[in-house]
Order: structure tokens, then sequence, then C-alpha cells
């Protein structure tokens, strides 16, 4: 059962690490281009205490990160500028109304509205009864603390760390990353042994270890250094994290205890240069190419060749499949066709290996034969 999770709280949690870490332009760049806001407050109920008190200090910094219904924003913005006339903060109550954006637009919108309240601020008096007009300055507080309380929530801390931090738990759980182990959260791996500078052996690291009905005839590493694959006598192709010398349980189907396999012994295993695509060969002559993350077998052929596949290889682009045999021939399979697009003759016996040359425009088989003329 698969968790639906919205585009939008991913941006929130987003915007709530931007805020956090005082990220506010990156905060109020991604709320305008997402249209997400993320209308958090720390604590609801002082928020609503900070309102009711009149702390417009306090409130008006909070309301700017928000994004609120304008008739809302007017009414707050509106009791601000009438405490302040009556505070007699006039020129602080004047340069509020006409440098704030919200007043901007009310007086386009409502001119009179915006007109009535310059008029206050050009008056030598407060008139109360006037102002307030059968209600109270506590009043109109509580009813904008109480409409604007519905536009804000509260949420835990570090959302977004702590979701890393879970996963990164789960996955030592899981046996995928060694308790203690350091962590590379940009590129995914585990730190430590695959960041030292590479050595030829010196000592054995790890021993893998296999039922006793099977064996393994080949194996090898991703180009990108993630996974180590193995083909065994029983037809099975198993990936592994070889730091761990454990399956890796990350790859669902393998999870599942689903494999990739043949129905006879793996004996020849290739990667693509982007570490996506695997190809395998066995002893009855069939290739399969497969698609490492998702367990998919991609490409079938069945009769690639009559007897054992020695080696199997992707041309530089990835279209093409090379193979060798115990039949004494060697082959170049189209991924796209499936089709056999190039028969290479020329051994009076098995060929051990055939790859391509680092440009891609020959190859080289066993026994020193030089093949030109591949197909393009």
């Amino acid at each position: 059962m698969s968790l639906e999770i919205e585009a939008t709280d991913v941006i929130k949690i987003i915007l709530q690490f931007c805020k956090e870490n005082a990220l506010l332009d990156s905060l109020q760049a991604i709320q305008n281009e997402c249209q997400v806001s993320l209308n958090t407050v720390d604590s609801i109920e002082t928020f609503v205490s900070e309102i009711n008190n009149g702390r417009w200090d306090q409130v008006l910094p909070v309301v700017s990160r928000l994004k609120l219904p304008h008739g809302k924003l007017e009414s707050l913005y509106e009791l601000v500028v009438l405490e302040m006339v009556e505070l007699r903060e006039v020129d602080t109550a004047r340069a509020v109304l006409r440098q704030t954006p919200v007043f901007n637009r009310m007086k386009q919108e409502e001119p009179d509205r915006f007109l009535k309240l310059e008029h206050l601020c050009g008056r030598t008096y407060f008139d109360t009864k006037e102002v307030w007009a059968g209600t109270s300055k506590e009043k109109r507080r509580a009813q904008i603390a109480h409409f604007l309380s519905q536009e804000v929530s509260t949420v835990p801390p570090q959302r977004l760390m702590a979701l890393i931090g879970q996963a990164l738990k789960w996955q030592q759980h899981q046996g995928l990353l060694p308790p203690g182990t350091a962590f590379d959260l940009f590129r995914g791996t585990a730190q430590g042994t695959r960041d030292e500078v590479e050595r030829y052996p010196s000592q054995l690291d790890r021993t893998i270890k296999f039922g006793k009905k099977s064996h393994p005839e080949c194996a090898v590493f991703s180009p990108d250094g993630q996974m180590l694959v193995t083909g065994s006598a029983d037809g099975f192709i198993e990936v592994w994290d070889f730091i761990t010398g454990k399956l890796k349980k990350d790859l669902q189907y393998q999870a599942d205890e689903q494999f990739m396999m043949h129905d006879e012994a793996v004996l020849a295993l290739s990667f693509s240069k982007d570490s996506e695509l695997l190809v395998s060969g066995s002893q009855d002559g069939k290739i399969k190419v497969w698609k490492v993350r998702t367990g998919q077998c991609l490409r079938k052929y069945e009769r690639a060749h009559t007897q054992g596949v020695t080696a199997v290889g992707f041309s530089k682009d990835g279209t093409h499949v090379l193979s060798s045999s115990y039949d004494g021939l060697v082959r170049v399979h189209g991924i796209k066709s499936g089709k056999m697009l190039k028969e290479l003759r020329g051994h009076t016996s098995y060929v051990n290996d055939a790859i391509y040359s680092p440009d891609g425009s020959q190859v080289r088989s066993t026994r020193v034969h030089a093949w030109s003329h591949l197909p393009r």
C-alpha cells in the first residue's frame, strides 16, 4: 500500500526550513512562485494573545510572512492605524497609510474608506464614540484575533530534518545502512569506505555466503560503485550492498523475495554506463536486459546463442548488446529491435570474452580478433 503525498505539503516543509533558517528571501520567492503559503505560527495562543493586547510590533512581522485574505488583512491594518491615531502617533499612522501595500490596494478599491482614515490622521482630536461606533477597541482586537487564528496553524519544528532522520533510522533498521555509518545525504550513499582513496586490494574485506545448492558463476560492480551483482548456478541474479554483505532490500522486488533470474546458470553480467540497466547471459544461450531499480526484464533474446554465453556488454551509446559464446560466435543485438544485428565469425573454438573498443568502433574478442564495420 503506497502513501500519497501532496506536492503542496512538500513545498510547505521546504518553506518551514527556510523560515527556521532565516532564509526569508527564499521563503518569499518560493511562496510567490508556487502560490503556496506556510501560514504557520510558533503558537496560536501567543499569536492571539499578542493581538488582544495590541502588541503590533510583534504581530505585524509575523503577519508579513503569512498569506491572508485581503479583507482580514485590511481590517487588521485599519485597527493598527486607528490605535496609532488614538495614541496621537499621527506621523507614524500617516506613514503606514501611504507606504503599506494593503492601504495602496484599499485606496484603489475602497477610496472612501481610505479617505476616512486619512481624514482621521489630520484631526487634532480623537472621537472615541465616532471611531469605535458602538463597539470598543478590545472587541475589535478580539474579533480580528479570532478571524486570523482561523487562517494559521502550528506544526512541529524542523519537520524536514525529522523526516530525513526517520528515513535513515528505517534504513538502518532494515540493514541498508550499517549502525554508526556517516551518511552523504546529497549523494544518497554512506560515507567512509566509499569515500576512501582507491587502492589496490591488500586484504579480504567481506565474504558473501551462498546456499549449499548454489554458487556464483559471475559478479560485477556497477559503474557508480553502489551495487555488486552476482549471477549464480541456480539462475538467480542478486544485487548486494557490498559494504554490509547483505542483499539490497531498498530494491522492493528483492525485499519481496522476487529476483531477476534465468532458467539455467548465469554465466555473464554487465552494467550500462549509467548503472541503470543490467545485461545477463546464461548457460542455455539466452540473454536478458534488466532495469535494476525495478527488476523488470526489458528485453529477452531467447536464441542469442546455441550454447552458453561467456560475455555480455553494452555499446557506448547503450543501444546494442554485445555477446560471445561457447558456440564460437560474437554477436551484436539491438535493444530496441530485439534482433541480432551482426554476427562476427573467425574463432575456431569457444570465445572467452568480447568487449567494445573505447571509441565503440571495434569489438575485441579473445584470441585477438579485431572487427570493424559495426552497425551504427
